[in-house]
């Protein structure tokens, strides 16, 4: 899935992309994808004091501009799939918001050879645009419904390089670590300390920190060679809680 990209004028380029590939057959939806191209693009502009840059690398907007994200919700709301807006996928769960989804891949700083941890597979959204950025993505779900059907979802769309796994993402997934990356799609009480240990030296992991019920935070989290940390609060968000028992 990897393509790594230098494009001139690439925000350009993207919303006069012709359908390929997955989506060939997502030509009703083409128009509507890319409205949320254009509307990403100007969030990140009216939040750029928070990311501290005006607009994402180049290669995340192709990422996002390839993923067909009506696939990764309930068929009733696929016409609800390029609102710029969480939407429900059952279990009490939710697909996040295509802005955060990119901003989020973006804090990454993510090279096509990294190993990447998703906390919280979801639908497999999230995953699936990891996918289009890196050789390997080990995927983590705790809800055992939504970890089998979009484990289903990412083989059939061709995402090969997508390894999910049934289990408390809380405490990683060892045998694969350390990972370059990690990312975590449901707000923690506190960041996972099994988490920064998988996190390789050098490595980045963005989590959003906070109670259901007060601000939560998105943290970029990076490991400094001599294994210490340092945090940046980007900007306040709101998730579902992390779930299981620590």
């Amino acid at each position: 899935m990897v393509q790594r990209r230098t494009l001139v004028g690439v925000f350009v380029l993207i919303l006069l992309l012709i359908p390929l590939g997955r989506l060939a057959a997502a030509e009703p939806y083409e128009e509507l994808r890319r409205s949320l191209l254009r509307e990403i693009i100007e969030n990140v502009r009216t939040t750029s004091r928070y990311l501290k840059k005006s607009s994402l690398d180049e290669e995340v907007m192709v990422a996002m501009s390839k993923v067909p994200r009506h696939l990764f919700v309930p068929e009733a709301y696929r016409r609800q799939a390029y609102e710029n807006r969480p939407l429900p996928i059952g279990q009490g769960q939710t697909i996040s918001q295509p802005y955060i989804v990119a901003i989020m891949t973006d804090l990454l700083n993510l090279d096509p050879s990294d190993l990447v941890l998703e906390v919280g597979t979801g639908s497999g959204y999230q995953a699936a645009v990891l996918a289009e950025l890196v050789n390997r993505v080990y995927s983590m779900e705790i809800i055992e419904k939504l970890q089998s059907s979009a484990a289903e979802r990412l083989k059939q769309l061709g995402y090969t390089n997508v390894e999910t796994r049934l289990g408390d993402g809380y405490y990683g997934w060892e045998e694969h670590a350390p990972f370059d990356a990690i990312i975590v799609t449901a707000a923690a009480g506190q960041i996972p300390p099994p988490l920064i240990r998988q996190l390789k030296p050098g490595g980045r992991m963005v989590i959003p920190v906070g109670s259901t019920f007060m601000t939560q935070y998105l943290l970029l989290v990076e490991k400094r060679r001599d294994g210490s940390l340092s945090t940046r609060q980007v900007l306040p968000v709101r998730f579902v809680p992390l779930t299981g028992i620590h």
